[in-house]
């Protein structure tokens, strides 16, 4: 059996093959398939998928192939599908795998989804209490080492057309928060972010380019340790809502990858056996609201 949730698809019926010819199942197993199209019936090859269980859990999760398509194999049970691709809208459907069947939901077509509503022009600030400024670094070869900024603040100044915005935050980089002190206090130091010389990091942007659905590219120059880099963040737009008080706010995140010797944080050590303590680049990842400013 076969029924929607929501999106379109072509055909709501399940159509079994026995034996697979293509798919090699185990005892007590079928195979769900599913091809995703967009309006025009082209393939979205960028289409991810979930499977899950009736009590919600996920079983199986992959993206699309080159021709839009997804196969997976089941133990013989019931299971939902989402669908999901950005700038589409979710889809989501229930299926009946049997043993040693084939549960097909055929061509599903994506509908092209409503960008959400831009914040209207003027001056948005950064409302640190429900904001983050995070980072990730490699640690010998191995693990990697989570952080965060606990102090900035900033500015966007969102125009007509966006496209002419401009921004700008400012970092402090005694702030700077592994949960290790000693640790802590070894990135202010010299060796890295030498925070008595340089006590901020400052981003400037007025470069906002549109990238289709709710994706931007936000490119400007980063100043840090004394120099200052072209950075582009990838962007994703959340779109508009109201806090628990009622106001305004917009909501995004973005993300970077920096190199140190780009911005001459150098400091390195090896182990005995030449792997380095601090991988060469950082991962930074921003999750902001924006509130009007006052």
């Amino acid at each position: 059996m076969l029924s929607r949730w929501v999106g379109r698809t072509r055909t709501n019926r399940v159509q079994r093959m026995s034996p697979l010819a293509s798919v090699r199942t185990a005892p007590h197993a079928g195979v769900l398939s599913c091809r995703v199209l967009d309006p025009v019936n082209a393939p979205v090859t960028h289409a991810e998928f979930a499977v899950s269980d009736t009590m919600g859990r996920t079983v199986v999760s992959g993206g699309a192939d080159p021709y839009g398509s997804f196969v997976t194999t089941l133990p013989a049970g019931e299971y939902r599908l989402a669908v999901s691709a950005e700038g589409y809208t979710p889809y989501r459907a229930t299926a009946m795998v049997t043993e040693d069947s084939l549960a097909s939901l055929g061509d599903v077509t994506l509908q092209v989804a409503r960008p959400p509503e831009l914040p209207s022009p003027g001056d948005w600030e950064i409302e640190p209490t429900h904001s983050a400024i995070a980072f990730t670094a490699r640690h010998i070869g191995l693990a990697r080492i989570h952080g965060r900024f606990n102090s900035f603040a900033g500015v966007v100044r969102v125009a007509e057309p966006v496209e002419r915005s401009a921004m700008h935050v400012v970092i402090d980089a005694a702030s700077i928060d592994t949960n290790v002190k000693m640790r802590d206090d070894h990135l202010r130091s010299a060796d890295f972010l030498d925070v008595a010389r340089f006590p901020t990091l400052e981003f400037y942007s007025d470069r906002f380019a549109h990238r289709g659905g709710n994706r931007w590219a936000v490119t400007g120059a980063l100043s840090l340790h004394g120099v200052t880099r072209t950075v582009t963040l990838d962007t994703e737009y959340l779109g508009l809502g109201n806090g628990m008080e009622g106001e305004m706010r917009a909501a995004c995140r973005a993300s970077t990858e920096l190199r140190r010797d780009d911005f001459t944080v150098s400091w390195q050590t090896m182990l005995a056996r030449g792997i380095a303590v601090v991988g060469p680049s950082i991962k930074v990842d921003l999750d902001v609201q924006l509130v009007p400013k006052r």
